[in-house]
């Protein structure tokens, strides 16, 4: 569980670092922009990297199950994730989604994480994807708060185009199935659907 923790404090440490806009702008001074970024994966990833062998090695010692969700938290899940699915290409094409859900990315990192809560008593998921969802919430606080971020005045004007929804959508449901049906048990080792 050390290394769970551990890697949640990198990773959520090193995405929180952007919320502190003049520290992160004394950062970039002094790495430059491309330093900023490199130093910036590179824990961002090792954070990664520790999460995934810190829950897999909380999964082999043997869960420490806290509650036991009812089988249709199961099902909500997976109709949630579904829409993570959807707003997470969303965020990066100029549709109607983008412009209504505001910041996709961090919607679909909330919904994902509560989705996984709902249907997951054990302490290691709820330390996992409580982090995350707390994380996300405060981050889209922390930009409807941030005074750099650009303004309607000054933001270009990007007109939405229901075809960026489409190709979103699309893609969403591709990645979706596949990691439903065949990705989840195969990276994570257990099956979104059972029997």
């Amino acid at each position: 569980m050390a290394l769970l923790i551990l890697g949640l404090v990198l990773f959520i440490g090193v995405h929180s670092f952007t919320m502190m806009r003049e520290r992160r702008a004394a950062v970039i001074a002094k790495l430059g922009l491309n330093g900023y970024k490199g130093v910036y994966s590179a824990l961002a990833l090792l954070g990664f990297v520790l999460i995934v062998i810190g829950f897999a090695q909380y999964r082999a010692d043997g869960y420490i199950q806290i509650w036991w969700p009812p089988i249709w938290t199961q099902h909500l899940a997976a109709l949630l994730v579904l829409f993570s699915f959807i707003l997470l290409p969303a965020a990066y094409m100029p549709g109607y989604i983008k412009a209504k859900a505001k910041h996709p990315m961090l919607a679909a990192v909330k919904i994902w994480a509560l989705a996984h809560l709902l249907a997951n008593g054990d302490l290691g998921s709820i330390i996992l994807f409580g982090s995350l969802l707390a994380w996300a919430v405060v981050a889209r606080i922390s930009v409807k708060r941030r005074k750099d971020a650009p303004s309607a005045v000054s933001a270009p004007v990007t007109r939405p185009q229901a075809k960026y929804d489409l190709i979103a959508l699309v893609i969403g449901l591709v990645a979706y199935v596949a990691f439903a049906f065949w990705l989840h048990y195969l990276l994570i080792g257990v099956p979104v659907f059972t029997a």
